[in-house]
């Protein structure tokens, strides 16, 4: 049985742990992906679809969106400075099945800021799409599960506004935006574009395009950058950014000694190309029996006594080592 829609107000969704990116031209592949396990679908219009398919693949994501979806689903946009991300934003970020845009190549603050621009000026949604599904569409603006809901630009308009002025209810608010640092400029302008606009919601490394502009040929390379968009997402008070791809879909090995290895650096799930990938992953960043119990002690521990304590084995414990066990003991409830 597939999972029941989304309602806005239910309670929130545990944290994502998984990201399954899915082509946008195949509505039958992006079908199957809703049911396939995933916590957060990204249907993408960028890499995975040929320059010639683009449109046909806009027009099928905004018939998906038009209305309610079992999971999560975000969109990986085409670049904000070519000529299709502007459209693609405007059509989407009213739509009210669309949980986030993901926003490929951000060198700094100001792509951010032109992306949040387009969104909140999008055009009014018709009630009935020429490609959307049969039915009221609901307003943007609510809460998905998992996703706090977006957030309002202050004095946005619609770009085709009608005769009467528009309630406020009315007027498009921005998505949640996340942002994929591809490029050495990106790295470099990592806080500030963790900082950027109050709909940024996260940032993620885009590690393939990353390799080719550094030339780097193995994970030692990827080391600082990996470790800059971590401190970069936690300094701006954003979660902890999931792992790029591993693109080799049949090495279910490497793939998870490589989640064991971000997860060790700070991250926090990891993007998928594949459903196959995914119990790996979930797997790799759940906490293991031994984890669960040592951060069960520690907060028994701290509940009983307040403040720092020692525990009988030599441990000390305040309240840094407090939370990280109460983040643990939450991972741990997504357990099946």
């Amino acid at each position: 049985m597939s999972p029941a829609p989304h309602t806005p107000g239910q309670a929130p969704a545990p944290t994502p742990l998984t990201w399954l990116y899915v082509p946008g031209d195949r509505p039958e592949v992006v079908a199957k992906a809703l049911g396939g396990g995933a916590d957060v679908v990204v249907v993408d219009l960028e890499d995975a679809v040929a320059p010639d398919r683009k449109d046909h693949a806009l027009r099928a994501t905004a018939e998906l969106l038009s209305g309610p979806v079992p999971v999560p689903v975000h969109v990986r946009v085409n670049a904000l400075d070519g000529p299709l991300a502007e459209n693609e934003i405007r059509t989407l970020a009213p739509l009210p099945g669309l949980a986030g845009l993901r926003l490929p190549k951000v060198q700094g603050p100001a792509d951010v800021h032109r992306a949040a621009g387009w969104a909140t000026t999008a055009a009014p949604v018709p009630e009935h799409l020429p490609y959307a599904a049969e039915g009221p569409v609901r307003p943007a603006g609510h809460a998905v599960a998992g996703h706090p809901a977006p957030v309002r630009a202050p004095g946005a308009t619609a770009t085709l506004a009608p005769a009467a002025p528009p309630a406020a209810s009315a007027l498009p608010a921005t998505p949640a935006l996340y942002a994929l640092l591809e490029s050495a400029l990106g790295i470099e302008h990592a806080f500030a574009i963790a900082t950027a606009h109050p709909a940024l919601r996260g940032i993620a490394l885009g590690e393939a395009d990353l390799c080719g502009e550094l030339g780097v040929r193995d994970d030692a390379g990827l080391a600082w950058p990996r470790s800059r968009t971590v401190v970069a997402a936690r300094a701006a008070g954003l979660a902890p950014p999931p792992q790029s791809v591993h693109p080799d879909v049949h090495d279910l090995d490497g793939l998870a000694r490589s989640c064991a290895r971000g997860r060790a650096l700070g991250f926090l799930g990891r993007a998928a190309i594949h459903p196959r990938q995914l119990p790996v992953i979930e797997a790799a960043y759940l906490p293991s029996a031994e984890e669960i119990a040592a951060a069960q002690e520690i907060v028994r521990a701290a509940t009983a006594e307040g403040g720092a304590l020692a525990l009988p084995d030599g441990r000390f414990v305040d309240a840094a080592v407090v939370a990280g066990a109460r983040r643990v003991l939450d991972l741990a409830g997504r357990r099946r």
